[in-house]
């Protein structure tokens, strides 16, 4: 997920500058996921607005999916279950190196 530090519920509240990191950082974390967990594709997008499903509706946010061939994306749909097969500390772990990268760039 990137996170942006300025608070807005709109693409319109941020700056060219704003903008033009969020989607460069966007790029790093897919640069970083398919290094650190050979991830064959990603879904990128927002949820803008409690009626879209954003969580943190005041906040735009992006978030970066990577996905893999035969992944079980149905099951939140289906099952109403998430797959995880990581804890967040082991997944933590294993990324934190990558964005401690001097000059890491997407």
């Amino acid at each position: 997920m990137v996170v942006p530090y300025r608070h807005t519920d709109t693409i319109a509240g941020f700056g060219t500058a704003a903008v033009a990191e969020l989607w460069e950082l966007a790029g790093r974390c897919v640069d970083i996921l398919t290094r650190a967990f050979k991830a064959e594709g990603f879904n990128i997008g927002m949820n803008l607005g409690r009626i879209a499903g954003a969580g943190i509706d005041r906040h735009v946010h992006l978030h970066v999916v990577p996905r893999w061939n035969g992944d079980v994306n149905f099951m939140p749909v289906l099952g109403e279950t998430k797959v995880i097969s990581q804890g967040l500390l082991e997944a933590y772990d294993a990324l934190a190196p990558y964005f401690r990268e001097p000059g890491a760039t997407s």
